[in-house]
């Protein structure tokens, strides 16, 4: 339900829970014993996430929370949290790079990610009033922190998709990258029913690249870059600017601040090594 791949310090995890990637509580299980394995392997720099076929993740497993009372909703819903905020708060950054379909709790996993990079094939959305529910998975609360509390509601609300050119307007997402197959003259392939055959490759080849660009710098530097802006966000400025400070100095401790800035007056590439 989970593959994963680590190359050169970038951990490719994807949802491989066919035919759309759902969120049942096994995958949810299974997502954080990877984050599990990537906490531990300090080999790791940069994490991306993508989901196999024509789904990021299409949302939660209706099948399995039909049957659900009050009592295992709010043991459910606190899983999924749980496994997000983890996301959230991973030591090195996360790249959502979304492939397809981004419903529910996929959505809620992609603005749980630091940054998001989107297929032109993606859709995000919050559709789960139409099921008489709401989001549980952080979606109340950080969609409105990403895109502002107008258009979080608007969304919420109303349960409708958007594409990725209003996801890249709304600042949902940071990039848009191709998303569908083309012929030797550039016209879009279609399958047997008409419809544009789906690419997934730029969007994860993008994403890819994003990290490894990530990973060629400090690495604690960017730990403390994520840890900074994460902790900043949920207080005031004057407090932020306090956790930056100490934060900044700090890395002044470590051996890859004075190689750092020693390659830069020797004009060589640097040489970091995680110390």
């Amino acid at each position: 339900m989970i593959d994963y791949e680590l190359k050169d310090g970038i951990a490719l995890v994807t949802f491989n829970n066919p035919p759309m990637n759902v969120l049942s509580s096994n995958v949810l299980k299974e997502l954080s014993e990877t984050l599990s394995k990537i906490e531990k392997d300090h080999s790791v720099r940069c994490m991306v996430l993508t989901g196999a076929g024509r789904a990021f993740v299409a949302g939660a497993d209706i099948s399995e929370m039909s049957a659900m009372d009050p009592h295992a909703a709010l043991e459910f819903a606190r899983l999924g949290q749980g496994v997000l905020d983890r996301i959230q708060h991973l030591h090195v950054p996360v790249i959502a790079a979304v492939n397809g379909f981004a419903l529910g709790g996929g959505t809620e996993i992609a603005i749980a990610c630091d940054i998001r990079i989107a297929s032109e094939a993606a859709k995000f959305g919050q559709p789960e009033v139409n099921l008489a529910v709401i989001p549980g998975f952080g979606g109340t609360q950080r969609l409105a922190r990403l895109i502002g509390p107008g258009k979080a509601k608007e969304l919420i609300f109303t349960g409708d998709m958007i594409d990725h050119a209003m996801a890249l307007q709304v600042g949902l997402v940071q990039m848009v990258v191709p998303g569908y197959k083309k012929d030797a003259s550039g016209a879009p392939l279609k399958d047997e029913k008409g419809k544009p055959v789906q690419d997934n490759a730029p969007v994860v080849s993008a994403s890819m690249e994003m990290a490894r660009k990530i990973a060629g710098k400090g690495p604690d530097a960017i730990k403390m870059a994520k840890k900074s802006i994460n902790e900043g966000l949920d207080m005031t400025l004057a407090k932020g600017l306090e956790i930056e400070a100490k934060n900044f100095s700090a890395l002044f401790a470590t051996e890859d601040q004075k190689e750092g800035m020693k390659a830069f007056l020797d004009k060589r590439k640097p040489e970091f090594k995680g110390k």
